[in-house]
């Protein structure tokens, strides 16, 4: 199709699709189901997580500390973060979500046990499913990994709890390995690199069977793997009210099946407002870093936090990556507990100087935006802040940023499916009303 005939067809992409703010206001409709003073309108119920950030006293919201607990038990008390030989675990904390209760030890080695079961894909899967074709975003692979599996599985709309378990325990356990082999596919397709296919070791926490299926030599500390495992810790749950679990919700409501379901929650989590904020953060932490010349002099810093700003440097949003959150108002464990792995990994080597970069930035952002808008808001760093950095210290690459916050989240969304399938029992259908007044006549397609 000509140039020409393709902007007769998008040429009034805007003005056709645009609704005015008025009539938000007029008909008290609450977008992105916010309502005005940004806590989120009451769409249902939920006994896996506790995001808290603030309190309603007389109708008036205030800003209070953060706190994420997963079935009743505080994120910091699940990490033991004070505990120099902490254990893996990710592995608890999915099963926390998944079964309600923390596990006992033999309840612990036989989940293990059944992870492990599931890392094989089936034969043939990688070289005509996750090798052909490759797309530049490993999160489409994923996404669509997830739909051919169904393809694989001879009872894919059983609904039962047996089916739903086995298939999330498969999911849980084969994302990590799907991932590492697409990154590889993916370099070998667009930069001519090597496609390496590490073997996965079994008894390896999921954080040891990232980083050995990763790793060309397959050598990592302790520490690393220890890091990664937190990392997948605070990714596993966030709240039914975050999208890609709404999503999870929405879709578990029509009653699809769960690798339809999961394959709609990466979606959603790939996006830049989603779980794709996180390669925001990191461009513009790249970019101060190149722009500010003593990393170390707050007021440099400040100068160029006032050009972000004021949407006069990175992408013009005005937005500071990493900072700020829909619910968290003071803090964010999540950013806590990573900032403070952070900073143990960071202490000593080449890393340090950034790392005390980007608390300058999360200590500034509230003052500057104060300064340059007047603006006295209650904003805190997020996880993002700090996550990248975590990751690009541990030799991770940007393209597995998102996609490792899908491994860990699976099984948050999981526990959502469940918890829908048994006590949703209904179509989640909200209303939108028309903007529209009145009934247009219609013209024959000759006097048009």
């Amino acid at each position: 199709m000509g140039d020409e005939k393709k902007i007769a067809l998008y040429e009034n992409f805007k003005a056709v699709n645009t609704i005015g703010i008025d009539s938000y206001e007029q008909y008290d409709v609450k977008r992105g189901l916010r309502n005005a003073d940004g806590t989120g309108v009451l769409a249902g119920l939920t006994n896996i997580s506790n995001v808290h950030g603030y309190v309603i006293s007389d109708n008036e919201k205030i800003a209070d500390d953060g706190m994420l607990r997963y079935r009743g038990y505080d994120i910091c008390d699940l990490l033991d973060v004070d505990d120099a030989e902490r254990r893996f675990n990710y592995e608890e904390v999915a099963y926390l979500l998944l079964m309600g209760e923390l596990p006992t030890r033999e309840q612990l080695d036989r989940f293990i046990a059944a992870l492990d079961a599931e890392r094989e894909l089936p034969n043939g899967f990688t070289a005509s499913m996750i090798m052909r074709d490759t797309p530049p975003d490993i999160m489409n692979v994923l996404a669509r990994t997830v739909l051919l599996l169904y393809a694989y599985d001879d009872n894919a709309e059983d609904r039962s709890a047996h089916h739903e378990v086995h298939t999330a325990i498969s999911l849980i356990s084969r994302l990590p390995r799907i991932m590492v082999l697409t990154y590889y596919a993916m370099r070998a397709r667009y930069n001519n690199e090597s496609m390496i296919m590490h073997r996965f070791v079994p008894g390896q926490s999921t954080a040891e069977t990232i980083l050995s299926m990763l790793r060309p030599d397959r050598s990592f500390r302790p520490e690393e793997a220890r890091m990664l495992d937190i990392m997948l810790c605070l990714h596993a749950e966030h709240g039914g009210g975050n999208n890609s679990t709404f999503v999870t919700r929405v879709m578990t409501s029509a009653d699809t099946d769960p690798y339809s379901t999961y394959a709609a929650a990466m979606g959603s989590l790939k996006g830049r407002r989603h779980g794709g904020a996180n390669h925001q953060a990191i461009a513009m932490q790249k970019e101060i870093k190149q722009n500010v010349s003593d990393w170390s002099d707050e007021g440099q810093v400040a100068d160029y936090l006032a050009k972000i700003v004021n949407k006069e440097a990175f992408d013009r949003t005005g937005l500071v990556y990493g900072m700020g959150h829909a619910v968290y108002t003071k803090s964010d464990p999540r950013a806590i507990l990573c900032k403070q792995f952070a900073e143990r990994l960071a202490k000593g080597t080449e890393f340090e100087a950034e790392f005390e970069l980007l608390k300058s930035i999360e200590r500034l952002t509230p003052e500057v935006i104060l300064q340059q808008k007047g603006t006295n808001k209650d904003i805190c760093a997020n996880v993002d802040m700090y996550s990248g950095f975590v990751y690009s210290m541990m030799g991770i690459p940007e393209d597995l940023f998102t996609p490792l916050f899908v491994c860990g989240r699976m099984s948050g969304w999981a526990a959502h499916r469940f918890e829908e399938i048994v006590s949703g029992k209904r179509i989640i259908r909200p209303a939108y009303k028309s903007a529209r007044s009145g009934k247009r006549a219609y013209i024959p397609l000759d006097e048009r």
